[in-house]
């Protein structure tokens, strides 16, 4: 069996090209995506329906309840099953989706972190009320890693912090030696490229579908059912649609804070793809 990779940012026509694929080479199809993988989040995921994956088997869609964590572990379990399953019935596997750090996992071996104290949580929020200092730091202590990431990028200056902080080791360094066997070799990986202006129109019109199709009504019933405690309540969509329940947003501002947003989400995919692949 052959097992592609088809990467993209969000918005870029990457469901449609994967589906086409699919027809073409016998395959299943196996999402890349941290918001599909919950059921009943349908519109906020902008998932396929079933009537657009044209009877191929997905598999990473509708797995878990929007009230569960979605980790790289529970990614790698799926992808052993979905794998299994096509070399089962003789298929081929294409792998799509915007969420780059899973495939790079998958290709890498996930490296397992220390347990990160209480102590260095508190020195890492002072550390961090001062980002520049905070990206100067790894420039200084590990170069290496610095250049993977922007100084903007507060979440991945935060997980280096909280490693080298631990550890008195340069996260770099103490990635690579508790690293653990990469689960998949010999990976063909595609791109789609695609222009910053197309790319925002197709966001534009996707929020516009989104909110039509009752986006606001979905929000409502996910608040109801599941609170706004679950990780998945913090989605693109979701979030937004919370502020316009709670009367911070009208429906213009909403529409447009959504594209925002997506678009800043689409920026970050883009980067991690070309500088991890």
């Amino acid at each position: 069996m052959k097992i592609t990779a088809l990467l993209g940012p969000t918005a870029s026509g990457k469901t449609a090209r994967s589906i086409e694929m699919a027809e073409k080479s016998d395959a299943y199809i196996l999402s890349l995506d941290s918001l599909s993988i919950y059921k009943e989040i349908n519109i906020a995921s902008a998932k396929p329906t079933e009537e657009e994956r044209k009877g191929i088997k997905h598999f990473g869609i509708d797995e878990i309840y929007p009230c569960e964590n979605f980790n790289v572990s529970i990614f790698f379990d799926i992808f052993k099953k979905a794998k299994l399953h096509a070399m089962k019935d003789g298929k081929n596997l294409i792998i799509v989706g915007g969420t780059g750090f899973y495939l790079k996992s998958l290709i890498t071996g996930l490296s397992t972190k220390p347990n990160i104290s209480a102590n260095t949580k508190e020195n890492i929020k002072e550390i961090m009320k001062n980002q520049n200092y905070a990206y100067e730091m790894i420039v200084k202590n590990d170069y290496t890693y610095s250049q993977k990431i922007s100084r903007n990028d507060s979440y991945r200056i935060e997980k280096w912090l909280e490693i080298f902080i631990e550890t008195n080791t340069p996260t770099s360094e103490y990635l690579a030696k508790n690293r653990q066997p990469p689960i998949i070799k010999d990976l063909e990986i595609l791109e789609i490229s695609i222009s910053k202006d197309i790319l925002k129109q197709r966001v534009q019109l996707r929020t516009k579908e989104m909110l039509r199709h009752g986006l606001i009504d979905e929000v409502i019933y996910l608040e109801k059912k599941y609170g706004r405690t679950p990780n998945s309540m913090r989605s693109i969509g979701i979030k937004e649609g919370l502020e316009f329940l709670d009367g911070f947003l009208d429906k213009q501002q909403l529409e447009k804070k959504i594209i925002t947003n997506t678009m800043r989400l689409a920026k970050r995919q883009r980067t991690f793809n070309r500088t991890q692949f």
